[in-house]
């Protein structure tokens, strides 16, 4: 079968695009600003309005070597990273559904988290206006337009996800954020019970991976809070791609 590379440089481009349209919103959201209207992007050094010529997904960032074309200020990595990273994800959603119902899902969902992560990582918060923008559709979806077989796994899932969140949360006294424990019902609504569990001990062993070396190198002290929803996030991405192939090679070594 021969890749439909048209679509595929259709949605690339497109999902760098968004990616940083996400940007804006995941910075601006959690602090009450607006991210339509004539507030526009500016260099977080100078405040510099940026130019459309500087605004450029991923290229205005290369071609200028990381810095404000204003003040020689770095801008951060962080940037191009979740621009180029969406893209990615839009164009890997495609080649895993191609053009089908489950796509639309898809896309939801990558936008979805790409968002959340950036929240998570600016302020610590994964605002509830995010989870209500995408998980009004996604539960539509999931009930009327693109379901799980059986329909109703999605709401196990769901169920699956908040409670398990809300359980870690009361035995941990608070260790896990409320934006977490709701993130985790629409996850759940996406993957459905099993995915949803692979998902959190998927996001639990990226952030140990993430965590211990920072631990034992004093950089993050015991009792420090640390953002999960990144880890969440990745976690997720993985189980909804790969989840039925992981879960074949894990079972595989049980029969």
């Amino acid at each position: 079968m021969m890749m439909d590379w048209v679509s595929v440089v259709y949605l690339g481009t497109a999902g760098t695009v968004l990616g940083s349209f996400y940007n804006v919103v995941g910075l601006r959201v959690p602090e009450g600003i607006p991210f339509t209207g004539k507030e526009r992007s500016r260099c977080p050094s100078c405040g510099h309005t940026l130019s459309a010529i500087e605004l450029v997904p991923v290229l205005s960032w290369v071609f200028q070597r990381g810095r404000c074309r204003h003040c020689q200020g770095w801008i951060s990595l962080k940037y191009p990273l979740v621009e180029l990273s969406t893209g990615l994800l839009f164009v890997l959603s495609f080649i895993v559904f191609g053009w089908s119902l489950e796509l639309i899902v898809a896309l939801l969902f990558v936008s979805m988290l790409t968002i959340i992560t950036v929240s998570d990582l600016a302020t610590m918060l994964i605002p509830d206006k995010i989870l209500i923008a995408f998980g009004v559709p996604v539960l539509f979806l999931r009930l009327f337009v693109a379901p799980l077989d059986p329909w109703w796994l999605a709401i196990v899932g769901a169920m699956t996800g908040f409670g398990i969140l809300l359980l870690l949360a009361i035995a941990s006294k608070g260790g896990m954020g409320g934006g977490d424990i709701k993130l985790y019902f629409v996850i759940g609504l996406v993957l459905g019970p099993a995915a949803t569990v692979l998902s959190l001990f998927l996001a639990a062993f990226v952030g140990l991976i993430f965590g211990l070396p920072a631990r034992l190198s004093g950089k993050s002290k015991r009792g420090t809070p640390i953002p999960f929803g990144p880890f969440i996030a990745l976690g997720a991405v993985i189980a909804y791609f790969y989840g039925t192939e992981l879960i074949n090679w894990y079972t595989s070594f049980l029969l």
